[in-house]
């Protein structure tokens, strides 16, 4: 399950991690947005070993999504040391976030033995 973030974690968990971070501005009456969170969760369950994946209820948090300029959901960004890498606005299939997210992901698990 995707982390949620909100005013008081956001730099922290994204703006300050080292690790490559998933964050899915979304909204409870999005149907879009509703029919990606299965996506985001498989992705969360098989990647969440080597990133992290949190997610961003644009009605909650507001002035996250006017700071990043969030103007249609869903939008995904990759951050990677706190910096946006990728965009993804709009539904997308599973296939195009993996493509996303693999091309800045080491080539083997953070924890896995060399």
């Amino acid at each position: 399950m995707a982390l949620e973030l909100n005013h008081e974690n956001f730099e922290a968990e994204v703006l300050q991690e080292d690790t490559l971070v998933l964050v899915d501005f979304w909204a409870e009456w999005c149907g879009p947005c509703r029919s990606i969170a299965p996506l985001i969760d498989r992705l969360d369950e098989e990647y969440g070993d080597r990133m992290l994946v949190a997610s961003v209820n644009v009605d909650d948090e507001m002035v996250i999504a006017e700071e990043y300029r969030v103007s249609s959901i869903p939008t995904v960004f990759i951050y990677q040391n706190g910096i946006i890498v990728e965009r993804l606005v709009g539904a997308h299939s599973y296939k195009e976030y993996v493509e996303a997210v693999e091309k800045y992901l080491p080539d083997q698990p953070v924890n896995s033995p060399s």
